[in-house]
Formats: structure tokens, C-alpha cells, sequence
């Protein structure tokens, strides 16, 4: 009966892994030193979770950028387009992997399951895997050597690593590549002496096929064959996990469960077919991926109920997943109001509760009595406070029926209009939204944050940055403008700030994608609009142009799939809730002259469950969530939304079904294969799909952004069409962002001429 843990924030608690990397990448740190730096940060990291008392301490889930890069490059799969000889994969060009080059595209990044992490997608398209390194066996040797630490080495699964991949056609005989690599891994591990090794194969916790529960009998009867000192831990997260009785037969000494996130349905199995008397349970208890406080009684009486089917010598206790997608620790939040702070729980309080039910289980349930005592007090005054108690939104809520979510005509008909309405050209020009984010905006945004510049001297900085980008924006000879979103820290913390319901942390960040960090707000109350959110800016902007200049809001299912959301009441209701108060700001909005209006909603297919047969549920309430917010407005009053990094063959009915009169997508790094999903479906609204990668320090060739505009139009009609980048500039530099706009507006220009001609 021991307590471990699956995965522990990378990011530091104040960002310094971060600030780290972007010094690096900025020639402001040497080589040497940036390793160094990053070694100590791992150090720490492990060393906290010892003091804490957990005993199986994870080795190797310590990234640079990416787990899943990480694993590719340990076997030597470098795309060909980098400049690489073969060998251990050099640092330089494994970031180059991951951020692109000048002449080099980045490799494709996109979600991790249904989490908000984005990882590198691995390239097998000529795959010749062989261990150029032995990345497990170094951070084992690393903590055993400098910590004392025996630690669980961490190693992304064959299987999922290979299904998460792009570029193979038969997935049994790549797999089957890789399997001698991963025995050779195992038994140098052997060698020094490991005792358990966690292989993750999240995988498991979505639909797969008979055959390919076959393939993991196959492969784990090869790996636990090559090193019998070894025990593996096969470890699932995020869902139940189908095959239950096949899965818990597999050749392993132990395997790990997800029981928050299952729906109930891995403890429904675990009771209708036991466990193997001979195999360890690592029974993930509590939320990885939430921030809320356990109820410890309930969780006690959770573990009570496997340890009937389990004996307690055969159970380890330890998060539902990696607590890569928490934040580090509540003790640097000096300023939450105590009720709120009291019902918190990240990375570090988390590896606290593991421990508090690891003794529970060890000591008998008196020995946490306290504890259990404080755990629901916390969250009974959370729940009786007034935050939780809005009638009026409580009200709403219960009247749904009494808001239209449908527009009042089709979209044929609306589209008439609005071509009368705006008179655009052929293959009209936009952005995203935002426009860079300088150093000089962030700092007066500091500043005005901190009372060092008043509301009026912060006010008039960003008109002024409006005034230029509109300017530019006029210059480059653009369509239809947006004010930039200079006041914009992150586009759901932005509107969390201004809604009632939510809370900001002060250091409360995780990671999205390599560097990339994110506070999500949390939504810990009724969620209610209060005041204008958007209408200044967006009418100043207007007031400085005769082009159409779009309203800029992020959709309800973006803010909730991006925000840490209460866990007291379902998540389509308060989605809900978000839909009322963004309903609000688009009447606003369009009261006030403004008559384009995007309604972002990037991460809607990134909620979908990992069943498919929970699909349509989620859907149907995302949907109608988007409709709720957005069709209260005039037929003429054109609703854009944007999404990006997803597959969305499989919820082209979903695109289709929010109405949308424009919806602009990212492709540019998947290379245009998103087209497949408009050459099988047809699609008949306005659509841009992204023309260039935004995420890559570099600027587009003229003939790449014609060529994916071309490719596009043979499977779209030219009169739905909108050019624009794939996502938001406001990572980019001003240098480049004018650039690549200036190509893309010739581009655009260029085919439109060739149109014409056709014509």
C-alpha cells in the first residue's frame, strides 16, 4: 500500500522553466548553463514531491517542450526537412522540430486528448526508429545519483505513441518497428537495478478496435518477457477504459486506473470482474486535471470500496493523470478570498491528499479524522456561500425555453443581405483577431495593473496602439479590420475578469504548448454579465475606418474547456450561464454600429469526450451553448467563429449546425489535409481556412499561401471563401506580422485576378 504520483508540473511555480527556455531561445543564455538551470529545476521537482511523502516518485516526465517530441526523438525520428545525420538528436534541432525554422515547416502540433496540453505530432512517414538515447535510464540514474531518489521511470506506451503519430498506414507493423527498441529499454533499466516503470498508454481510455486490444496482448507479452526484473506499470488516464477483462489480463504487474474521470465506469467493471489476485491496482482517486479540493471522506470511502476487491497490500493511491494540467502550488495565492483558497487543491496539495489517503488506507480512517473533518467544511462554505447562490441566474437557467437560439431566417437568406450590407470583394482579407502583444504593451498593462498609470493614461495608450494597427491595417490594403486586442492579456482571462462567477489566480499557470503558458481563470460562482466587456475598443476602432471592424469574443465552450470549472453542478450548465452573459455582450455590441461579430470558439473540438458514444451529448450542448450566445441579433448582423488543431471531419455536422455565417479554421500546419474533411462533406457558409502557420518565427513565401488558397478552392466555392492567417497574431513581432500579412493580402489579390480572368 504505497501512494504515488503519475506527473508533476514542469513549469515551476512562478514560470522559471519558462523564462528559462525563452532566454535560451533568445541567445541570452549559453548551452551549457541553460541545461544546467533546467537540471536544477528537475531536481527540485523531485525533491519536493520526497518531502512530500509520496513513495513512488516519477522520473522522465520533465520535458524541454514536449513529452511526445521527447519520445520521438530518443528514437531517432527527425523529419527529413531538418538537417540531421543520424545520432543522438542535437538540442538545436530538436527545438527546431518543434518551432520551425526559415526553411523548415514545424511539426504539427495538436491536442493531447481531451486536455488543453498540445503536443508535437511525430512524423513516420519513412520511419527507420532505432535508441539513439536512452532518455528513461538517464533521469533514473540522474535522481538516484543526486537525490538518493529510486525513482518510476515515465515512458509514453508504443501503442499510443504510434497512434498519436501521422504518417503510416498499417498500424500493427509500426508498432512492431518499435517494439525491440522499447525491450531494449527495459532491460537496461533492468541493469541499473529499476523496480517499476510506468509505460502510459492513455490510448486505452478511448474507442479502439478489437484487434488493436489484440496487438497490446502481443506487444506487453514481448516487453514483460525482456526484462521479468522490471515490474511495468501500464497506466490509463482520462476515461474508463473498454475490454476492461482483456486489459487487466495483459502480461503486467500493474495497472493503472482512472476513477474520476470514468464516469463511473471503471468501478462498475473493477465490481462485475475483480482484479488479478497477482497484480497491482494504482487507483487514480483524485483529480488530476481539475483544481478543486477532494472531499477526502468521500474519496476514503472511494478507496474503501476497491479495497474490497483489492487487498490494500495490492493498491497504490496516486492522481487520476499527470498533474502536468494543474498549476504548482496554492501557497503563492496571497489574495483569494480564504472561502475560495480554502476549497483549493493543486499539484503540491494534491500530492498532500494522496499522501493524507495513503494513511487512511495504512492507519485505519481515524488517523485522518481531522483532515477529513477540514476537507468538507471547506467545501460545504464554498457551496452555501452567496457566489454559488444567484437567483436571478439561477432563474435563467431554469427558463432556457424563454431565449431564442435559432436566427430568425437561413443562412441563404442572411448571406443576401449581408452581401448587400457590406459589398466585399471576392475572397475577402481578415485576421483573427489579435495583433502582436509587445514588450512595451505588456509592460504598460503592468503598470496600469500595479496603479503606476492611471485608467485615462492606460485608455489613451491603447487607442493609440489601435490607431496604428488600424492604419496599418488600411495600408496592407485589408478587408475587414480588427482593433487588435491590445487591452487582451489572454482571451478567456479577459472575459473571466469582467464576468461574475470568476477568479484570477496570481501564479496559478499551466503549460499549453512548449513555452506557452496559461492561467485559466477559475469559475467557482454563478457566471452573470455585468458590464460592458468589449464595446469601447471595438467602437473606437470602428470610428477610425469605413471597413467593417469585428467584435472580438471568446464562445462559451472556449471559456469553459479553458477554465478550471466548478465541479458542484453539471458543466453544460454552466456553460449555459456563460452563453446568457456573452448573449448580452453581442446585443451590445450590435446596438452600437457593430454588425460583424466572432464568437471564438478554438477549443470545441478539443472537449469532445474520448467515447465516441458520449459524442453526441456533448455536441448537441456545445451547439446549442454557441446558439444561445450569438443568434439574438439582425439577419444582417454576420456571426464569425474561429477554431483551430483538430480534426474536424469528425464534427462537421456539429461546424455546420452552429449556424455560423463565417467560421475560419486552422489547416497551414497539417499541410491542407483538414480539405479531405470539405471534400467528403459539403459545407455551404463562409469559410476561411487558415492560409498560413502563425506559430513559426517566419515569414510565408508568396507561391505557399497562393498554393493553399488554390487547393482550397477546388473543394470550396470562391463566393464563401475569407483568406486570413490560421490564428491570432499576438505571439508574432510587428516586423513579421506586417510581412506575412503583406503576402497574404497579394496572395489573395493575385488569385482573385485569376478568378476574374476564369470568369
Amino acid at each position: 500500500m504505497i501512494s504515488s504520483n503519475l506527473g508533476y508540473p514542469r513549469i515551476g511555480e512562478k514560470r522559471e522553466w519558462k523564462k528559462t527556455l525563452e532566454q535560451f531561445w533568445a541567445g541570452q543564455l549559453e548551452k551549457e548553463l541553460f541545461l544546467k538551470q533546467m537540471e536544477d529545476f528537475r531536481l527540485r521537482q523531485l525533491q519536493k514531491q520526497k518531502d512530500k511523502g509520496i513513495d513512488l516518485i516519477p522520473v522522465g516526465d520533465f520535458s524541454l517542450y514536449d513529452h511526445v517530441l521527447d519520445t520521438a526523438v530518443m528514437f531517432g525520428l527527425v523529419p527529413e526537412r531538418f538537417d540531421y545525420k543520424g545520432g543522438e538528436v542535437s538540442l538545436e534541432t530538436y527545438f527546431e522540430i518543434a518551432r520551425g525554422t526559415k526553411g523548415a515547416v514545424a511539426a504539427e502540433m495538436t491536442k493531447w486528448f481531451n486536455t488543453n496540453y498540445h503536443y508535437i505530432v511525430p512524423e513516420l512517414d519513412q520511419a527507420a526508429p532505432a535508441l539513439v538515447e536512452n532518455r528513461p535510464l538517464r533521469f533514473f540514474k540522474e535522481a538516484k545519483q543526486k537525490l538518493g531518489i529510486e525513482g518510476k521511470p515515465v515512458i509514453l506506451g508504443p501503442i499510443t505513441f504510434v497512434k498519436l503519430s501521422k504518417g503510416y498506414s498499417n498500424l500493427k507493423e509500426m508498432v512492431q518497428l518499435f517494439v525491440p527498441l522499447y525491450k531494449e529499454i527495459l532491460c537496461e533499466l533492468q541493469a541499473e537495478g529499476v523496480e517499476w516503470v510506468q509505460i502510459d498508454e492513455p490510448i486505452l481510455a478511448t474507442s479502439l478496435l478489437r484487434e488493436e486490444i489484440e496487438l497490446f496482448a502481443d506487444v506487453y507479452q514481448q516487453l514483460n518477457g525482456a526484462a521479468p526484473d522490471v515490474n511495468i506499470l501500464l497506466q490509463t488516464y482520462f476515461d474508463k477504459i473498454d475490454y476492461y477483462q482483456e486489459i487487466i489480463a495483459l502480461p503486467v504487474q500493474g495497472i493503472g486506473l482512472d476513477f474520476v474521470h470514468d464516469r463511473g465506469g471503471n468501478l462498475v467493471s473493477l465490481k462485475n470482474f475483480g482484479f488479478p489476485k497477482e497484480k497491482v491496482l494504482a487507483a487514480g482517486v483524485l483529480d488530476g486535471r481539475n483544481i478543486w479540493r477532494a472531499d477526502l471522506a468521500e474519496k476514503a470511502s472511494l478507496l474503501a470500496e476497491i479495497a474490497e476487491i483489492v487487498s490494500k497490500d495490492r493498491l497504490i493511491v496516486q492522481p487520476s493523470s499527470s498533474l502536468l494540467h494543474v498549476p504548482v502550488t496554492v501557497e503563492s495565492e496571497d489574495t483569494l478570498e480564504e472561502v475560495l483558497k480554502n476549497a483549493l487543491s493543486f499539484a503540491d496539495e494534491k500530492l498532500h491528499e494522496v499522501v493524507l489517503l495513503t494513511k487512511g488506507l495504512r492507519q485505519g480512517i481515524d488517523s485522518i479524522q481531522e483532515e477529513l473533518a477540514a476537507s468538507a467544511k471547506a467545501i460545504q462554505a464554498l457551496n452555501e456561500s452567496t457566489f454559488r447562490n444567484n437567483q436571478q441566474v439561477q432563474k435563467d437557467i431554469q427558463n432556457l425555453a424563454s431565449f431564442r437560439a435559432e436566427r430568425e431566417v437561413p443562412f441563404n437568406v442572411r448571406q443576401a443581405l449581408q452581401e448587400t450590407t457590406f459589398q466585399l470583394p471576392l475572397l475577402p482579407t481578415t485576421t483573427i483577431g489579435s495583433f502582436p502583444q509587445t514588450q512595451e504593451v505588456r509592460k504598460k498593462r503592468q503598470l496600469w495593473r500595479k496603479g503606476e498609470l492611471t485608467d485615462a493614461e492606460y485608455e489613451k495608450y491603447i487607442n493609440a496602439e489601435i490607431e496604428k494597427w488600424i492604419e496599418i491595417q488600411e495600408k496592407l490594403g485589408m478587408d475587414v479590420f480588427v482593433h487588435g486586442e491590445f487591452e487582451r492579456t489572454d482571451m478567456v482571462e479577459y472575459f473571466g475578469e469582467k464576468l461574475a462567477g470568476f477568479q484570477f489566480t496570481k501564479f496559478g499557470w499551466v503549460q499549453s504548448y512548449g513555452s506557452r503558458c496559461v492561467k485559466p481563470p477559475l469559475i467557482y460562482g454563478d457566471v452573470s454579465f455585468q458590464d460592458p466587456m468589449t464595446v469601447k475598443e471595438t467602437v473606437y476602432a470602428q470610428g477610425l475606418t469605413t471597413k467593417p471592424v469585428k467584435g472580438m469574443l471568446t464562445g462559451p465552450i472556449t471559456i469553459l474547456n479553458w477554465s478550471f470549472v466548478r465541479d458542484d453542478i453539471p458543466r453544460y450548465e454552466v456553460a449555459n450561464q456563460i452563453a446568457l452573459a456573452l448573449r448580452k455582450e453581442v446585443e451590445l455590441l450590435e446596438a452600437n454600429g457593430i454588425s460583424m461579430i466572432q464568437v471564438d470558439e478554438p477549443a470545441l473540438r478539443e472537449g469532445l469526450p474520448l467515447k465516441r458514444e458520449n459524442w453526441d451529448d456533448y455536441l448537441n450542448a456545445a451547439v446549442y451553448a454557441f446558439k444561445l450566445a450569438t443568434t439574438s441579433v439582425q439577419n444582417e448582423t454576420q456571426i464569425h467563429t474561429h477554431m483551430c488543431y483538430a480534426n474536424f471531419e469528425d464534427i462537421i455536422d456539429a461546424i455546420n449546425a452552429l449556424d455560423a455565417d463565417v467560421i475560419s479554421i486552422e489547416t497551414s500546419r497539417s499541410h491542407g489535409e483538414l480539405l479531405s474533411a470539405f471534400e467528403k462533406n459539403t459545407y455551404d457558409k463562409g469559410i476561411g481556412l487558415g492560409v498560413y502557420d502563425i506559430h513559426s518565427p517566419r515569414v510565408p513565401a508568396l507561391e505557399e499561401l497562393m498554393r493553399n488558397i488554390e487547393r482550397a478552392l477546388q473543394v470550396l466555392d470562391p463566393k464563401l471563401f475569407w483568406i486570413n492567417p490560421d490564428c491570432g497574431l499576438k505571439t508574432r513581432g510587428i516586423e513579421e506580422t506586417v510581412a506575412g500579412l503583406e503576402v497574404m493580402v497579394e496572395a489573395a489579390k493575385q488569385v482573385r485576378e485569376k478568378l476574374v480572368v476564369k470568369k
